[in-house]
């Protein structure tokens, strides 16, 4: 007989899934409703299931040679095409039902399920952080590997194409079909382009999303970090520093802007939900002896609240605007400095409850491997579907790593196959694989 969502308890040898005892999870910061515990048991004790198990860690030679082989395609932000071709390529070879490249450079490939017309994807992000020219050759010392972006995301990808890989030759079929994506856009300002993409009115039918980004195997992000990120130009007609003494000067309004940001927006986030501002970047002027024609930078805005991002928005809009006005009446001679405020970058905020399905049985899987999860809020992939209501966890792809987003990024395959694993095992019951009893 064929059930979903088995209630009887399983109890699994610990030799099966290769991992540590656990303890109990009434102590930890979460809840966990036993009926999802036995659900996963149940699925992992299915044979189909040990096989594909076993599968993960038969593979793993192949998915640290895929590791080295796409960590060496450069992926700068908006220059993901070489990485995105050879992903493609890769979904073809393992196997899906159709693959494509969307318009805006997502890589696509659809596995079709069995008995429903739900889609379950599963992700990880083609871009990384690092510019045009940046060496990313991988290095090995000893156990660890060193290449910009080897973790971030290239760890993400890999576990995706993992997942396909054993699914296929454990011949496991699910009931949803399961979309498995490379997305563009993830970093800085790629503002989730690819993902804003997918999630548009008309685009593909997604039910539950989850992202593979870097390492770990622990963390379970069920929450969205909203980030609103501005480029500020203050314009003005320039000068000489002597001569034109006395005509508005951009630099100095863009420090007069810094502090009256500073001073309000200090006073709204040292209560209420987290929020947190940052002017990153700044730029401007052409010699110490000039009065710049421009002056800009870039601030970061960050918040766990949709309404707190709006309130620190509205914040720092007004410094900005109360700095130039004040500029402009102080001026001596010349034209009125201009203030332009591009949004470069919008992220919404959102939350998953703990309690959501999906979120439950990440929970279930991490604990029937021995893993002790950790619930977190973030800034990844997942904030566009969070959003909009639609389940989705960001997840890591399992080994350490460290110096993320730094030329030394590193990565150990220690534990790489449990952050696999885990990922597995959360698809699987997910997607209401049939399980024989």
């Amino acid at each position: 007989m064929t059930v979903f969502g088995q209630t009887s308890l399983v109890v699994l040898a610990g030799a099966l899934l290769g991992a540590p005892s656990i303890g109990s999870a009434q102590e930890a910061d979460y809840q966990l409703e036993a009926g999802y515990q036995a659900e996963l048991a149940a699925l992992a004790a299915s044979p189909a299931v040990v096989r594909a198990l076993e599968l993960v860690d038969e593979r793993d030679a192949r998915v640290m040679s895929d590791l080295l082989q796409l960590t060496e395609i450069p992926a700068p932000p908006f220059k993901e095409e070489t990485r995105a071709l050879r992903f493609f390529e890769m979904l073809i070879d393992l196997g899906v039902d159709s693959a494509w490249i969307d318009e805006e450079g997502n890589v696509l490939g659809m596995r079709r399920g069995t008995g429903s017309d739900e889609v379950i994807a599963v992700s990880g992000h083609l871009d990384t952080v690092f510019p045009e020219g940046t060496d990313v050759t991988v290095r090995q010392r000893g156990d660890t590997l060193f290449a910009p972006g080897i973790v971030d995301d290239t760890r993400g990808l890999v576990a995706v194409l993992a997942l396909l890989r054993v699914l296929n030759e454990s011949d496991l079929r699910t009931s949803a079909n399961l979309l498995f994506i490379a997305t563009v856009g993830e970093e800085g300002l790629g503002d989730l382009r690819g993902m804003k993409y997918l999630f548009r009115d008309g685009g593909p039918r997604i039910d539950a999303f989850i992202s593979i980004d870097g390492a770990g195997h622990e963390s379970i992000t069920h929450k969205g970090l909203g980030s609103h990120r501005y480029r500020v130009t203050i314009r003005g007609p320039g000068g000489h520093s002597w001569g034109d003494f006395g005509a508005p000067n951009p630099a100095h309004a863009l420090g007069r802007a810094i502090d009256y940001l500073d001073l309000a927006a200090d006073a709204i986030t040292r209560s209420g939900p987290v929020t947190s501002y940052n002017v990153g970047r700044i730029g401007g002027g052409t010699s110490v002896n000039s009065i710049p024609f421009e002056a800009w930078m870039e601030v970061d805005m960050r918040s766990e609240s949709p309404e707190s991002l709006t309130r620190i928005d509205e914040v720092f809009q007004r410094a900005m605007t109360r700095a130039v006005i004040e500029a402009n009446a102080q001026r001596r001679e010349g034209d009125e400095l201009t203030l332009d405020m591009e949004l470069i970058g919008d992220r919404p905020s959102g939350e998953i409850v703990e309690s959501d399905p999906f979120v439950q049985r990440a929970i279930a899987a991490s604990l029937l491997l021995g893993i002790e999860p950790t619930l977190n809020r973030s800034s990844t992939d997942a904030n566009i579907p969070i959003s909009l209501g639609i389940p989705a966890i960001t997840i890591g792809g399992g080994g350490e790593a460290s110096a993320v987003h730094a030329p030394g990024e590193w990565f150990i395959n220690r534990n790489g196959t449990l952050g696999i694993k885990r990922a597995l095992l959360i698809v699987l019951a997910q997607a209401r694989t049939p399980i024989a009893s």
